[in-house]
């Protein structure tokens, strides 16, 4: 590298400010025969200043996987005024809980041990991490919940510690295979009748294109493709229509060069859902998704115990069989099996799909309607399905659940009777294996540590099992596997402690920091409750919060979330408020979450009716967002069966389950939820939660011990005094 590819922004500020060699006699005047060497001499001076920021940055870091930095700046030499990430960095702030936390997980990695830190919007968690990361010498993997944090990791933070401080360290972004492109699929796609309308026609043409330049086949990539567009599910690179090393683009294809990049970083960055998806199939010894590496790094670690709930649970739908059944006929096609082992055969594996499809339909068509909507169709949501309500569901349905199976092991058959098969048929096949297995255990096991469960959704019927306390998985998997494992978030602690977090997830023995706000809630946020308003429980509760709503909507001048615990109350209360302001209103499920974040974002005054997807991984900073509404305290639905199954757990175990399981879990949520306003120094606003029993209940003392130090009113007036006078 040369001196000017490795100056800092500390390079170029020099430049401006070199002082020029002048006469003795004259101040500033440079003289005429000396100028040059003047500027030249200041040139030199600024680049030698320069490169050596960049030198010191360098020297902060290993240059190699498996060297320990040492010998090298400190932290506080790095993160402190004055130090290294000042003069790389135009637009730095010193901030000491980004620096008290930088020092805590360095001393994780160098001494092997795990640590738990809540950092709120602010303290710059991502560098505070990624640099003790880097100069630990080891593997180390980030998590991360959120597509947008990962693509700020990789796109912002990565690159500029590469400029700066490591320009060797090597980075791989790992996702889901449903990502990427399946060069293969492409390639068999030409030419053959499957594309359906002028629609995908176009696309396709289009991705035809796009595959033979892109480098990585993400996605991501197309902004024409609509995200609910069926042509993507029929290229994509999803393990079930895989065929692996077999596949004639098997050293060219997208996720072989995925797992080639990860092999060789430093640093691989995922997102949780894809880390318990590996971790998952370690346990079943089913090989791995993850390169070996020695330690984690979870961001947004407040949603590990949902995600790895999920990936440590088993599920089924009547979708994943019609999917089997449309990629049976789709293989079939593009493979042109008919033509290869004559008509007869193509035929018969036609009728054995056709047949399961039929089965299947039959089958989830069975499942208990226990409840209907206003308009007479079967109510959505998750329903309890215990081994008594199993056993009699069975033995009344018993004739479809042995045709369906049937239906699975006579397409299985099929492919295996054929004497030459295509990989593609084999991994259908094997998929029907899967299925069967997943559809017993679902079924007729009963594991104790596990809740059963089916939920309406839409058009689908999804059946699944859920582990009630994932604390030993993730125990004896995780935190005892790995030595150091780094959990940061700004909603970890209730009361200020993190015992509930640890609880839940099975840590024994971390190092534990709630670290300093950067923000001045105190000044920057007003929470507002107002005390007139009837029992959120209750039939008034609705018409009166309407038109609270209104009320401060018309001071903030829209402007505003209101987030809901239901979607009944959600639409209830919209109607409402439609008819007292004149605000543009935005509501969740008339549009895609993304989209109607970007219309919020960008209309004047608008206001968005949303609910639980909402509540996190929003970040609207500026006044466009200047108020938050939470209609009630967010309490888990205590019908839920997987709440209700983890509440009577806690009360067979001498538990006070409301206590130690539903109000931390309720806590946490608020603090989310609340933590989409105050996004910067410079946001200003109101929070508002309309359900007064924060303040009349005992328990309302943990929220508020829990929350930031917010202003507090419950004085509409007071409300419009401080949207009116910025502090």
């Amino acid at each position: 590298m040369t001196k000017r590819a490795n100056s800092s922004s500390a390079a170029r500020e020099g430049l401006r400010q070199a002082p020029f060699a002048s006469t003795p006699g004259k101040r500033g005047e440079v003289s005429g025969g000396n100028a040059e060497a003047g500027v030249s001499e200041a040139r030199r001076a600024s680049e030698d200043k320069a490169e050596g920021v960049a030198s010191a940055a360098r020297r902060a870091v290993p240059r190699t996987r498996g060297e320990v930095a040492t010998a090298t700046p400190t932290m506080a030499e790095i993160f402190g005024p004055g130090g290294l990430l000042e003069k790389c960095h135009p637009g730095y702030e010193f901030r000491r809980s980004q620096l008290e936390m930088a020092e805590i997980v360095e001393d994780a990695f160098r001494n092997k041990h795990h640590a738990i830190l809540e950092a709120g919007t602010g303290t710059g968690k991502t560098l505070a991490y990624l640099l003790p990361a880097i100069r630990s010498g080891r593997r180390v993997v980030v998590s991360t919940a959120t597509k947008s944090l990962q693509e700020q990791l990789f796109n912002k933070d990565i690159p500029f510690l590469q400029k700066h401080f490591a320009p060797e360290i090597k980075v791989a972004v790992m996702k889901g295979r449903g990502n990427f492109l399946c060069r293969q699929k492409v390639h068999l796609m030409e030419g053959q009748p499957v594309l359906k309308g002028m629609d995908e026609i176009d696309w396709f043409t289009q991705m035809r294109e796009w595959e033979k330049v892109t480098e990585t086949g993400d996605r991501a990539e197309l902004d024409f493709l609509p995200d609910d567009a069926e042509l993507w599910q029929k290229l994509d690179a999803r393990r079930e229509t895989c065929t692996g090393q077999k596949c004639p683009e098997f050293s060219r294809c997208f996720i072989t060069h995925m797992h080639q990049r990860a092999a060789a970083a430093d640093i691989i960055i995922v997102n949780h859902h894809l880390f318990f998806a590996d971790l998952a199939l370690r346990r079943d010894d089913f090989g791995s998704i993850l390169p070996e590496y020695s330690a984690v790094v979870f961001d947004e670690a407040h949603e590990i115990e949902d995600v790895a709930s999920e990936y440590f649970g088993r599920q089924i739908s009547n979708y994943r069989f019609e999917e089997l059944c449309r990629d049976a006929e789709h293989a079939l096609r593009l493979t042109q099996a008919p033509a290869k082992r004559g008509a007869a055969t193509g035929t018969a594996l036609l009728k054995r799909s056709a047949r399961l499809r039929e089965r299947a339909r039959a089958f989830f068509e069975t499942f208990p309607v226990l409840a209907v909507s206003a308009r007479g169709e079967p109510r959505e949501g998750r329903f309890a399905f215990e081994p008594q309500q199993r056993a009699s569901f069975l033995e009344q349905n018993r004739e479809a659940y042995d045709e369906l199976v049937r239906a699975v092991k006579s397409l299985e058959a099929e492919i295996a009777a054929l004497p030459s098969k295509p990989e593609e048929l084999v991994a259908i096949a094997r998929r029907g294996f899967e299925l069967r297995g997943e559809l017993t255990f679902l079924l007729e096991s009963n594991e104790r540590n596990y809740v059963y469960w089916f939920e309406r959704r839409g058009k689908g019927v999804f059946l699944a099992a859920t582990p009630i306390d994932v604390s030993g998985i993730l125990r004896e998997r995780l935190f005892e596997q790995f030595d150091t494992a780094v959990l940061t978030s700004a909603t970890l602690t209730v009361g200020g402690r993190f015992d509930f977090f640890k609880q839940r997830l099975g840590i024994d023995g971390a190092r534990e920091r709630v670290l300093p706000h950067e923000f001045d809630f105190r000044r920057q946020a007003l929470l507002y409750i107002p005390v007139n308003l009837p029992d959120v429980r209750g039939p008034q509760f609705a018409p009166k919060a309407a038109e609270e709503i209104a009320g401060l909507l018309k001071i903030t001048h829209g402007r505003a979330f209101c987030l809901f615990t239901s979607y009944a109350q959600m639409n209830d209360v919209y109607e409402r408020v439609c008819r007292l302001v004149d605000f543009p209103l935005l509501v969740q499920g008339t549009a895609p979450r993304s989209v109607l974040l970007e219309r919020f974002r960008r209309t004047p005054g608008a206001v968005l009716f949303a609910t639980a997807s909402f509540w996190q991984g929003v970040d609207v900073p500026g006044e466009q967002l200047s108020c938050v509404i939470i209609d009630r305290l967010p309490f888990a639905v205590p019908t839920d069966p997987v709440v209700a199954a983890r509440v009577r757990a806690l009360q067979e175990n001498g538990c006070n389950a409301f206590a130690e399981y539903q109000v931390p879990e309720a806590v946490l949520a608020l603090k989310q939820g609340f933590g989409r306003l105050i996004r910067s120094k410079t946001d200003r606003g109101v929070l508002a939660i309309l359900d007064n029993r924060i303040q009349r209940m005992d328990y309302g003392k943990i929220f508020f011990a829990s929350l930031p130090e917010y202003g507090l009113t419950q004085d509409l007036a007071e409300v419009a005094r401080f949207m009116r006078n910025p502090a």
